[in-house]
C-alpha cells in the first residue's frame, strides 16, 4: 500500500498524544515480551502490515523465540504460552473484535486469576492502544 500521507506532518499534537498513550502502556508493568505479543496479535486481526513489521522485529530484539512469534496466531493450539499469556491474549481478542461479543465473564475471569484490577486496566489500555496504532497506520496507508 502506498501512503496516503504523514500523518505525524499533518497533526503533529496527534502524533504527540498518540506517542504519549504508548510511554504510558510501556510504563504499566506488562512484561515485555507479553506486550510485544500482544501487539502482533493485535496487528495480525486489524491486518496492520506496518505493526506487525516493528513489533515482530522489537520482539526478536527482546529475545523472543521464533516459534512463539511465527505460531502466535494460533495461540490457543500451542503448548508453549502460559495460561497466563494465554489469558491476556483472549482479551486482547475480545477487545479487538469487541463488536461482535464484547468482553465475556469467562476470558475476563482467566485474565483475573493472573492479573489484579490495575493490571487488568494495563492490559485494555495497551490493547486500545495499539488498535489506536493500526487503525491510524491502516487509514493514512502506512505500508512495510
Amino acid at each position: 500500500m502506498n501512503p496516503r500521507f504523514n500523518h505525524t506532518k499533518a497533526y503533529p499534537e496527534a502524533f504527540q498524544t498518540m506517542l504519549k498513550n504508548e510511554e504510558f502502556a510501556q510504563k504499566s508493568g506488562i512484561e515485555p515480551k507479553l506486550y510485544e505479543l500482544i501487539k502482533i496479535r493485535v496487528s495480525q486481526i486489524n491486518g496492520c502490515a506496518f505493526c506487525l513489521d516493528m513489533h515482530t522485529s522489537d520482539t526478536r530484539k527482546a529475545g523472543e523465540e521464533e516459534k512463539r512469534i511465527y505460531l502466535l496466531n494460533a495461540w490457543r493450539e500451542a503448548s508453549f504460552y502460559s495460561d497466563k499469556e494465554k489469558a491476556a491474549l483472549e482479551l486482547a481478542e475480545e477487545v479487538t473484535l469487541i463488536s461482535k461479543n464484547g468482553v465475556s465473564d469467562a476470558c475476563y475471569e482467566k485474565v483475573r486469576k493472573h492479573f489484579d484490577e490495575r493490571e487488568f486496566v494495563s492490559l485494555i489500555f495497551l490493547i486500545n492502544t495499539i488498535n489506536s496504532w493500526n487503525r491510524i497506520a491502516v487509514s493514512t496507508g502506512m505500508g512495510v
